[in-house]
C-alpha cells in the first residue's frame, strides 16, 4: 500500500495523533496532499508533528464522546469541510481477569470502545458529503490469547461497533471500517518490545516472523481513508503478520 496521491482536497481528523501509529498517519496523508486535524490530550505533544505536517492541534478528551463530537466540529470549520475521521486512542492491558480492577476494566473500555463510539457519533454529524471512518480493534479479539481478556472484550466490542455503524450509515456515503493488528512496535508497546523474552515469545506467534512498525498499520489506514475505496465498508482488515488466522510450521 503506497502513500495516497490524490488527496489534495481531503481533510481529516486523527484520533490519538501523538501515538505511534496517529503520528505515521498523519504523516502519510499530508505526504498524500491532505489536511489533517490532529486531536489529542496534550497539545505539547501534538506541537512537533503539527510544526512538520501543518495539521491543526485540538486538545480534546477522547473518552468523552461529546468532546470528539467538537473536535469534529471544529475540525470540519477550520478545515473547510471534513472527510474522514481516525481513531488511533487505544491501550493495552495484559492481564487475567482475576487481576483486573474494577478501574482497569472501565478505563480499558473507556480508552478503546468509548473512543471508537464518539468517533462514528461524530462522523454522522459532521461527514456532511460523506467520507471514511476507520477504527482499530485487534487480533486479540478474533483468537483466544491469554490474559487479553479486557482489551480482546473491548476490541470485539469495536468490531461490532464498525459492523453496525457501516449498515446504519451506508446511505448516507459514509464507509466504516476497522483494523486488528497485531503487535505492532510503538511506545504504547515498549514493555514488550523493549524485553528480549517477551518479544520472542511475541514474534514467534506471528507467521511473518516478526512484530509489525506502526508505519504499516498507517498504510492500511490511510488507504481505507482514500475516497479510492469508496466500495468498502463494514471489513475488519487483519494487519496482524498472520497472527490470527495462520500457523507457520516454522
Amino acid at each position: 500500500m503506497s502513500t495516497p496521491s490524490n488527496l489534495s482536497d481531503r481533510c481529516y481528523l486523527i484520533l490519538g495523533a501523538s501515538g505511534g501509529i496517529g503520528s505515521a498517519l498523519a504523516r502519510r496523508l499530508v505526504a498524500g496532499g491532505a489536511q489533517v486535524a490532529l486531536g489529542g490530550r496534550d497539545a505539547g505533544r501534538l506541537a512537533p508533528l503539527s510544526r512538520e505536517t501543518g495539521g491543526l492541534v485540538i486538545t480534546l478528551d477522547a473518552t468523552r464522546p461529546s468532546e470528539v463530537e467538537a473536535a469534529a466540529s471544529r475540525a470540519a470549520e477550520d478545515l473547510g469541510h471534513l472527510d474522514g475521521i481516525a481513531n488511533c486512542v487505544g491501550s493495552l492491558l495484559l492481564k487475567p481477569a482475576h487481576l483486573t480492577s474494577d478501574e482497569e476494566w472501565a478505563s480499558t473500555l473507556a480508552i478503546n470502545l468509548t473512543t471508537s463510539f464518539g468517533a462514528i457519533r461524530a462522523a454522522a454529524r459532521s461527514l456532511g458529503r460523506g467520507g471514511s471512518v476507520v477504527l482499530v480493534a485487534s487480533a486479540a479479539a478474533r483468537l483466544g490469547l491469554a490474559n487479553h481478556e479486557a482489551i480482546a472484550a473491548a476490541k470485539a466490542g469495536v468490531i461490532g461497533l464498525t459492523l453496525s455503524a457501516a449498515a446504519t450509515y451506508a446511505p448516507r456515503g459514509v464507509r466504516v471500517n476497522a483494523l486488528a493488528p497485531g503487535l505492532v512496535r510503538t511506545p504504547l508497546t515498549a514493555r514488550i518490545t523493549g524485553s528480549e523474552t517477551a518479544l520472542k515469545a511475541s514474534t514467534a506467534l506471528h507467521a511473518l516472523g516478526r512484530v509489525g512498525e506502526a508505519d504499516e498499520v498507517a498504510a492500511a489506514m490511510a488507504w481505507l481513508l482514500d475516497p479510492d475505496q469508496s466500495w468498502i465498508t463494514g471489513q475488519v482488515l487483519g494487519v496482524d503478520g498472520g497472527l490470527a488466522s495462520v500457523r507457520s510450521r516454522g
